[in-house]
């Protein structure tokens, strides 16, 4: 029987190929300087890399330097420079509770060699390379949602171009008031390439302001293909991931803002590792706190100050999955590579999905609006789950991309 060829499948196959030959040198980073380019990458280094009080390593071998709490980055933005802040921060009203009816256990700081983490009144912050500079010089525009409306109808989003997501958000009110959001996740490792990347996010937004939390696997933001917990701070056109701006303030000495999840990365259709994340308004300061695991510990926060639309409250929340690829290049997996089926073994997921209302009342959302780029690469689900004990309302999504499914 003859064999039958599906051009189209070469063809993109060609270009994948094509694409990863030419832009290998710019995600490398490897490229002749000029003088005034070394000078100026001297400088960002300055900046980035703070005096280390201590320096500790990981299992996966990310080395980080345990920087003096009072001169981690943050400080440096204009805005912080008269600040009062300190390393036992908390925040003063939290509508958090420690107590959870479900437990989890990935997230934690046993990241560590036997040296172990960062002492008491230092925060741990990745050493950033000549090589890394240069290499996220390839980043993308941020992924950012226009919302065009007419006659006070509900808006229509607008992604920036080479995104795509599969997502589910609050319903659009424009009288939306948030405080807050929550949810329990499970870690992929899709495959992707060269500037391609593939990402789970929470996800806040008033306006051009917007804070994002998640996992990604991005070579070209961490340098390999690793599963990250990461965040994302926009502020109008300003924007950034982890600590590479000013802006975010640590106050954890064991969760680093880049830390490997690859120990907890999920097996489709076998062990499944979840992890809660939070972003929660201060009702008392207004700063907005990175909360991880079941002791809703707290890693640090965005201030206020840095904000004017945030600086109140929220207006929309996302939760699910997001990709970027250049242009003519093929969109890769997200999620665990495969649509879901409706399964939390088999799927990507966000689960036990709250909101925190203008009161800092913590409301289960049981109504979404599902946003879909391209159903025929993913897919998002809303729906409620049961088990023998107990239910939770389940955002399910993923997708092979251009990519086909085994």
């Amino acid at each position: 029987m003859p064999i039958k060829i599906n051009k189209f499948r070469m063809h993109q196959k060609f270009l994948l190929m094509l694409y990863f030959l030419l832009s290998y040198d710019g995600v490398q980073g490897e490229r002749i300087l000029s003088k005034s380019e070394e000078v100026g990458l001297e400088k960002q280094l300055k900046l980035l890399n703070k005096p280390a009080i201590k320096i500790v390593q990981t299992k996966y071998g990310d080395i980080y330097d345990c920087v003096d709490f009072y001169k981690q980055h943050a400080f440096d933005h204009p805005l912080l420079k008269d600040h009062n802040f300190h390393p036992k921060m908390k925040p003063t009203l939290s509508s958090i509770k420690k107590n959870s009816s479900d437990s989890t256990s990935s997230w934690s700081s046993t990241i560590w060699s036997k040296d172990g983490g960062c002492p008491f009144g230092t925060v741990p912050i990745k050493r950033i390379t000549k090589d890394d500079i240069l290499r996220q010089r390839h980043l993308p525009p941020p992924e950012d949602v226009t919302f065009d409306s007419n006659n006070n109808s509900e808006p229509k989003e607008r992604y920036t171009s080479g995104y795509k997501v599969a997502i589910a958000r609050t319903p659009y009110d424009a009288n939306n008031k948030f405080r807050g959001a929550g949810m329990l996740t499970n870690f992929y490792n899709p495959e992707v390439d060269g500037r391609q990347h593939s990402a789970c996010r929470l996800k806040i937004q008033k306006g051009s302001e917007i804070l994002q939390v998640g996992w990604r696997v991005d070579p070209t933001l961490y340098g390999d293909s690793k599963t990250r917990l990461f965040i994302h701070t926009q502020v109008d056109k300003t924007h950034c991931f982890n600590t590479l701006c000013s802006g975010f303030v640590q106050v954890n000495t064991g969760i680093p803002l880049d830390m490997s999840l690859m120990d907890s990365v999920a097996h489709r259709g076998g062990t499944t590792f979840e992890g809660r994340i939070y972003i929660e308004q201060d009702l008392d300061s207004g700063n907005w706190w990175l909360l991880l695991s079941d002791n809703y510990e707290q890693v640090g926060f965005w201030p206020q100050q840095i904000f004017t639309g945030l600086a109140s409250f929220a207006t929309n929340v996302e939760w699910g999955g997001v990709v970027y690829s250049p242009p003519g290049v093929p969109k890769p997996p997200m999620g665990s590579s495969y649509f879901p089926i409706g399964d939390n073994l088999y799927d990507a997921f966000c689960r036990s999905i709250t909101v925190l209302n203008e009161t800092g009342k913590v409301n289960q959302v049981d109504k979404m609006t599902i946003h879909i780029d391209n159903p025929n690469m993913y897919q998002a689900i809303f729906e409620r789950l049961e088990s023998s004990k107990e239910s939770y309302l389940f955002v399910l999504y993923g997708g092979p991309g251009e990519k086909s499914q085994i």
